[in-house]
């Protein structure tokens, strides 16, 4: 699987984790040269704490595409290390 955005693979693994929909990626798949950190953090109910990260290529920035769980809770552990999509960003095979 890959995740794309402006045209640039910014993750690809074929160890992937779906959970409501949403393919995790390992955290270690990342681009990290197009990977900021965000100081944006959300509450999932029963995942816990998200933290996010923007993503840049090509000049543009891609704020909060990505987001994921440093200290998922308890039953949440298949996300932990892992990492999802959103804003536009293309997840395929």
């Amino acid at each position: 699987m890959k995740a794309i955005w402006n045209d640039v693979v910014v993750a690809e693994s074929d160890d992937i984790v779906e959970v409501e929909g949403n393919a995790y990626f390992p955290l270690s798949a990342l681009k990290r040269e197009h990977v900021q950190d965000s100081s944006t953090h959300t509450v999932c109910p029963w995942k816990g704490r998200a933290s996010y990260y923007s993503l840049v290529v090509n000049g543009r920035t891609n704020i909060d595409a990505a987001w994921y769980y440093p200290n998922p809770s308890h039953g949440a552990e298949a996300v932990a290390d892992r990492v999802a999509f959103w804003r536009g960003v293309r997840v395929q095979a």
